[in-house]
This record gives structure tokens, sequence and C-alpha cells, in this order.
């Protein structure tokens, strides 16, 4: 079964609060989502994983099929979190995906205290059976 993990961060200011950490915390942050990938790598358990740019980069396109889409700043200012990276994991049950969120919501930040990041866990739809 796959899954989607969503690490979301507040929104702030549109540029990462990491930005503002020690270089030492940023270090150990970073080692510790390397180790973490490192042992999905190795149960063969992830099929990806990625950060994301901070949302003051993000744009939202849209498009009603004639000329050029409309691109525009996002996401929202309403919005109270954003995505900030995601894993995707290939795993025998929902409760092993909601183990590996639960180690990624422990990823260290300032002072090694664990951030307890909200991570979104999905299920991967599959596509629909051939007799459809």
């Amino acid at each position: 079964m796959k899954f989607m993990l969503m690490m979301h961060a507040p929104r702030g200011n549109g540029d990462y609060q990491i930005s503002a950490w020690k270089p030492e915390e940023f270090r150990a942050h970073i080692r510790f989502m390397k180790d973490l990938n490192k042992g999905l790598r190795e149960a063969g358990e992830l099929v990806g994983a990625e950060g994301l740019s901070p949302p003051g980069q993000a744009r939202i396109v849209r498009s009603q099929g004639e000329g050029a889409p409309e691109v525009t700043d996002g996401p929202f200012a309403e919005s109270k979190e954003f995505l900030v990276g995601y894993w995707i994991v290939d795993v025998e049950n929902a409760e092993r995906a909601y183990a590996i969120a639960g180690k990624a919501s422990t990823a260290p930040g300032p002072g090694g205290k664990p951030l307890g990041i909200k991570i979104e866990v999905r299920q991967v739809m599959s596509a629909p059976p051939d007799s459809l």
C-alpha cells in the first residue's frame, strides 16, 4: 500500500522559520531527515521524498483551456499552514505509515527539541480495475 506523508509547517512570513535557526540546529534537522530517508530506503519502503521551496516562491496556476494559464501568488494568505515536504512510502499497512509519520514528526528543532510537526497521511489511490 502506498501512502503520501505530507509535512506541514506554520505559514509564518512566507519564508521558512528554519532559516533563522542556528547552523548546528539546521544541520541536526537535516541529518535527522537524511537518516530517516536512509532507513526507509534500506527497508525498501521509500518510493520518494522531497523538500519544497518556501511558500513565498509558490504559485497557483489555473487554466480554462484557452489562452495562457493564469499564474498568481500562492498559497493564499489565509492559509495557516503550508506544505514543506513529502514522502511517498510503500508499506504493508496504514499503521506502518502512521509510525513513519510519527517518527518524522519528531524532527529536531531549536535546542534539539522535537518539533511535533504535523504530518498528513493519505493513501495513494490505485488505478481502477481493468473491468471498469
